[in-house]
């Protein structure tokens, strides 16, 4: 089977053999209401309540959402407005920790008994895709439509990002566990693990892992970017195409990261929800890139000095990966749970734009086949019917087409704009 295309780049894994070490508790921890799609949540606790950890600090009744935890125990200080990279505005809560950790009387093991007990307890968990999309995992494994296939995306296919390849090294039982507990639950008769090639410790271990389960199978994928990408990694595994206006669930497909996979199993097994977050800190300010666990709330300032960043030289810091990560406006922003990465970086040099030359470059590069250059023009004359014929919505933003344009056109950033003037239905 043909694969879908995508471009080269340096892998730069530079903490793929950095074994995650554990970030001290800061002296204040800041928990925004909103780290998911869809609606943000609403506090539950008031300035002065002493919390625990695992206790739920937020929630709200509407379906599309998860709700927040605290991944400290100590006191409310503040509930103040923040505004999120995306410029969100939602309400947070601040707890100065005791140092103590205890444990909330609410962290208990769920009692599962059907598959409405199994989407109610992933639901209170506050899981969400771990892979940065943050689409809540309790909507995502309760579809409408028959699933036959669960694909669990191990490709983490973004330059210096190496927080799942850490899962899987460091917690390879817990993601099979996750695997047939999801498989089991939802009835999905198959599952696939996709690893990108350049991982070949990860994909010894988990075929030698599910070699007498003929259930599971691991499937190694091109070392390609953007293999990781939803629609992509669907189709390099099963050729099968989400089309236009199509969930993956319309093609009897689950997509599911692998640390959400590794983090369901283990909920499943203690209660204790999600208030931690893997992340890989690296980037050539950084003194000693490493692979942290820190509390969700934790400010990227003590991070970033934890790992003996030269915070003054920072020109530009970016949480994810330089491809489809979030430029940072604030240091001091906190570690949510979407958190993945952090990049420091002390050299950005805004490149100069100049007019397309009609090279192709983006054409050749999207994996799904789009013509950026005349989605780019459509726009430019806002002409919505050209934008919908050139199938604008489909575009991922993995950002392919602006790397390898000669001409430094910022293609992705404009078919995001593209993509808003399209009415939704």
């Amino acid at each position: 089977m043909n694969k879908l295309r995508g471009i080269k780049l340096k892998h730069r894994k530079n903490t793929q053999d950095s074994a995650t070490v554990d970030f001290p508790l800061p002296k204040k921890v800041k928990i925004p209401m909103s780290m998911t799609m869809g609606a943000p949540c609403k506090p539950l606790v008031k300035v002065g309540d002493e919390v625990k950890v695992g206790q739920k600090i937020g929630d709200t009744d509407a379906a599309f959402s998860a709700p927040v935890h605290s991944g400290v125990s100590g006191k409310v200080t503040a509930i103040t407005d923040y505004r999120t990279a995306m410029g969100a505005v939602c309400q947070a809560v601040e707890i100065e920790p005791d140092g103590e950790q205890t444990v909330s009387d609410e962290v208990t093991p769920p009692v599962v008994t059907d598959k409405e007990g199994f989407i109610k307890a992933v639901r209170e968990s506050g899981a969400c895709g771990l892979g940065g999309a943050g689409f809540p995992t309790h909507i995502k494994l309760n579809p409408k439509t028959p699933i036959d296939t669960l694909i669990i995306n191990a490709a983490e296919c973004e330059p210096y990002i190496t927080a799942d390849y850490r899962e899987m090294m460091e917690s390879p039982e817990d993601i099979i566990g996750g695997i047939r507990l999801i498989k089991s639950q939802l009835g999905i008769e198959r599952a696939k693990l996709a690893i990108e090639a350049n991982k070949p410790e990860a994909i010894k271990n988990f075929t030698e892992m599910a070699e007498n389960d003929d259930t599971i199978d691991i499937l190694t994928l091109p070392s390609t970017y953007p293999q990781g990408a939803e629609k992509v990694i669907i189709y390099n595994s099963t050729g099968r195409i989400v089309k236009e206006g199509e969930l993956p669930s319309d093609e009897g497909v689950i997509v599911i990261n692998v640390s959400t996979v590794s983090f369901i199993y283990r909920y499943m097994q203690t209660g204790m929800p999600l208030v931690t977050r893997r992340l890989t800190v690296d980037g050539n300010a950084v003194g000693e890139p490493k692979n942290v666990r820190a509390v969700i709330g934790s400010p990227f300032r003590d991070i970033l000095e934890f790992c003996k960043t030269d915070i003054d030289s920072v020109k530009k810091l970016i949480s994810g990966g330089p491809m489809m990560g979030m430029s940072i406006p604030d240091i001091d922003m906190p570690v949510v749970k979407t958190s993945n990465a952090l990049l420091a970086i002390n050299r950005y040099d805004e490149r100069k734009t100049s007019a397309c030359i009609r090279c192709g470059r983006c054409i050749r590069v999207c994996p799904l086949e789009l013509m950026p250059a005349d989605i780019d023009r459509a726009y430019r004359i806002k002409n919505i019917e050209e934008l919908k014929e050139l199938k604008v919505t489909l575009c991922m933003n993995c950002g392919s087409c602006t790397y390898v344009c000669p001409a430094n056109r910022k293609l992705a950033e404009t078919n995001q704009l593209a993509k808003a003037l399209i009415p939704r239905k």
